[in-house]
This record gives C-alpha cells, sequence and structure tokens, in this order.
C-alpha cells in the first residue's frame, strides 16, 4: 500500500510553488479560503512558499515511515529484522513557540510526535494561566510521568522541582495526598509543578491557598466546576487537563552532544515469582505482597 504518485505530485507541486499552490493539511483550508479573498482569487508568491514547504515536510514524514517500517523486516541478506533502523527518521510538528528557553538568553519551542500518546504532556489542553515556559513543560512532564507509575484507584500526588521529585505521596483522598507530598518537603515545594492522578477539588484549591503554596503548574485528569472557579483567577499559575493514561511512548528519546538514544520504554512489572532475595532474614509472602 506505499503510494508513490500522491508523494510524486505533491512534490512536484511543491517544487513549482512559483506559479502553483499546493495544500496538504486541511487545517490549512480556512488559511486558503482567507488568501482567496484577500488577493480576488489568487495566491500570493509568499503564501505558496509557506504551503509548499509544508507539503514537503509532510511527503518526507511519509517517506521517513516508510523506512522506518521496512527496516522492521529481514533484509535481503536473510539477517535477522532489526528494532532500530539503520537511518531512524522522527518527524515532530511544532506546538508552541517559546519566550525562552532554559535560560533567558536561549531561544526555544516545543514539538509535538505526530500521533502523541494520549496522556502526555503533548497532549495536554491548558485551561489558563500564562504561556508555558521550557522548564514548565519539562518539568510537568517529569510530574506527569511519576503520577501516571501509580496505581489509578488510589489517589496520589506528586510535586516536582527541577525535573525532580521532592514530595511523592498516597492518600485516603487527594487532598490527603497533597498534604502528604507537601510535607515531604516544604520548602522545595515552593514553585514547584504538581500532578494529580484524580479529578481535583475545592478542598485541594483551598488547601493550596491556605499555605500560600505558590505553584508554577497544576495538572489533574479533571477538575471540578468550583476548583476551575477558584483557579480561574491565578494568572500565573498554568493549569493543565491530561487525561489519565498509563499508555507508553513507543520509544523513548535522550539527547546527547552529536547524537540520540533511542529505546523501548520501561513496561516491566516486578513479579513475586522473577524476585531473588539474597539476604539471611527471608521475607514473608505478605511483606513481598506490599513491596509490590
Amino acid at each position: 500500500n506505499i503510494d508513490i504518485g500522491g508523494p510524486a505530485m505533491l512534490r512536484a507541486a511543491a517544487k513549482n510553488h512559483a506559479g502553483v499552490t499546493v495544500i496538504v493539511d486541511p487545517a490549512d483550508y480556512d488559511l486558503l479560503r482567507e488568501e482567496l479573498a484577500k488577493t480576488s482569487g489568487g495566491t500570493t508568491f509568499a503564501f505558496r512558499k509557506i504551503m509548499a514547504a509544508r507539503a514537503l515536510a509532510r511527503t518526507a514524514a511519509y517517506d521517513g515511515a516508510i523506512s522506518n517500517w521496512l527496516t522492521a523486516d529481514p533484509d535481503e541478506f536473510g539477517r535477522t529484522a532489526q528494532a532500530f533502523p539503520r537511518s531512524y527518521t522522527v518527524q515532530l510538528t511544532k506546538a508552541l513557540d517559546l519566550r525562552y528557553g532554559e535560560n533567558p538568553h536561549q531561544s526555544a519551542a516545543f514539538y509535538r510526535e505526530i500521533g502523541a500518546t494520549a496522556g502526555t504532556v503533548a497532549t495536554a489542553r491548558q485551561l489558563g494561566g500564562k504561556e508555558l515556559s521550557y522548564n514548565n513543560i519539562a518539568d510537568a512532564d517529569a510530574a506527569l510521568e511519576c503520577v501516571k507509575e501509580f496505581d489509578p484507584s488510589s489517589p496520589a500526588c506528586v510535586i516536582v522541582k527541577h525535573a525532580n521529585p521532592c514530595g511523592v505521596a498516597y492518600g485516603t483522598n487527594l487532598l490527603d495526598a497533597y498534604n502528604r507530598a507537601y510535607q515531604t518537603d516544604p520548602e522545595s515545594a515552593f514553585g514547584g509543578i504538581i500532578a494529580f492522578n484524580g479529578e481535583v477539588g475545592i478542598d485541594v484549591v483551598n488547601a493550596m491557598n491556605e499555605r500560600k503554596h505558590f505553584v508554577e503548574v497544576l495538572i489533574a485528569p479533571s477538575f471540578t466546576a468550583e476548583a476551575k472557579a477558584a483557579l480561574a483567577g491565578k494568572a500565573n499559575l498554568r493549569v493543565l487537563v491530561v487525561p489519565l493514561s498509563r499508555e507508553l511512548n513507543a520509544l523513548e528519546y535522550k539527547r546527547v552532544g552529536g547524537g540520540l538514544l533511542v529505546q523501548t520504554a520501561d513496561d516491566f512489572t516486578a513479579q513475586a515469582s522473577g524476585l531473588k532475595v539474597v539476604t539471611k532474614v527471608q521475607p514473608t509472602a505478605q511483606q513481598i505482597d506490599d513491596l509490590l
């Protein structure tokens, strides 16, 4: 089912953008209508150039996906299929232009993977507050991925500061979990990122207000109407709604100087049968169950 003619036509149209307008994304239809209205049925060279670049980006993503997929089959020499292609292509789409990077003198942007996994920072919906910063997004990801590790049936709260958890706790409810997480390290909790694994209510918001707890980003699967109303007036607080999902990214990336580390997601779940006890004192079955 690999298409040849479609990409060839798109590339040809993009190459000839001096006189051809090529549109590959329905999201650009409104832009096209506006352009046609402004130019009495025509398009400007500047508009055609932008659309040509988008068309070539689309065909590049298509070719890259095919290349990655073909490498998953045994090659012509009969060698075993490779989980990681010889040449690896990944396509990202810019989601946000950021005010600056890790420091004010650095410029930055946030890119989203095509088909990004649900329940991630990349697919979050922001309810209010200032624009997210580079550090906000990095810390929000750390907090969210940490809280996703816990059983969704047990209320949990994670507080992150500078990408490191400074408070992580279960509770009988989210308020209890928040209080326990905060008490772990109240100083580091100031100006941190908070993530919950359940619906945040007005009781949690009131507790934050009573403590005068300054928070950069607040993340939860949902917020009650009362909580939303109370948070709406906080101009400096970014509120993110992220559906609770334990689905993992297919691959994980880590940038290093001059290269990229790629690995499959850590989906290992410890089982009692797979544990090796090396101490003289043997734990009871109940202690092992409590640990797992």
